[in-house]
């Protein structure tokens, strides 16, 4: 039974090594990424004259790229499951808490919190991840992440701003592992540009 196992776990590894296994040979477990901004800004305090605060939603859009599971394909249309190797937490919400961080790290707005928190402000930023996925119909592959952005006016409750924000950066290897590291990477990329144009929508809306 034991070498039964040990063949299953060899092919995996050969066919894209696409599981990941912590533990004894006898007893393996799961284990939990943690997606990461790979590029985290400094602490600025906000300027003396910033006044407008902003609120941010995450939204499920594809529900697979939203999972706690850990993405990968080989062909397009095609998806399958990284085993034994999961995100901690749904990926909407882990993204919308790094935004908060960059932003607020910015030192641009007078806030910035999650919707839903008791704290009065004038912007709502949402966000949908619609890819989350290690694309490896060339090996290693790339981290492919495709995030939809609006920007919402709470005063009068218009949309004035959307965008598609994507970020596609090369894998080590193909490997779960690899593949978080890729993904810090791409949220890193996409945070970069998102930044600036929520700031530069906001600076060109006014507090209308």
């Amino acid at each position: 039974m034991k070498r039964g196992t040990a063949i299953v776990a060899a092919t995996a590894l050969l066919a894209g090594c696409v599981s990941v296994s912590v533990g004894t040979a006898d007893s393996p477990g799961p284990t939990y990424f943690v997606l990461a901004d790979a590029r985290p800004s400094s602490v600025t305090a906000p300027p003396a004259g910033a006044s407008s605060r902003l609120a941010i939603q995450a939204n499920g859009s594809d529900p697979l790229a939203d999972s706690t599971a850990i993405v990968f394909s080989r062909r397009p249309g095609e998806r399958a499951l990284y085993q034994l190797a999961y995100w901690n937490e749904r990926p909407s919400r882990r993204l919308a808490q790094l935004v908060q961080q960059r932003l607020e790290a910015r030192g641009r707005f007078a806030s910035v919190t999650q919707l839903g928190q008791p704290v009065a402000t004038d912007w709502l930023l949402t966000l949908a991840i619609e890819t989350l996925v290690h694309d490896v119909s060339t090996e290693p592959g790339r981290a492919q992440l495709v995030l939809r952005a609006e920007m919402i006016h709470r005063g009068d409750r218009q949309r004035v701003a959307q965008r598609v924000f994507t970020a596609a950066p090369p894998v080590a290897e193909a490997s779960a592992p690899a593949a978080v590291a890729a993904f810090g990477t791409a949220t890193a990329d996409v945070i970069d540009e998102l930044a600036a144009w929520v700031e530069a929508t906001v600076a060109a809306h006014g507090r209308r």
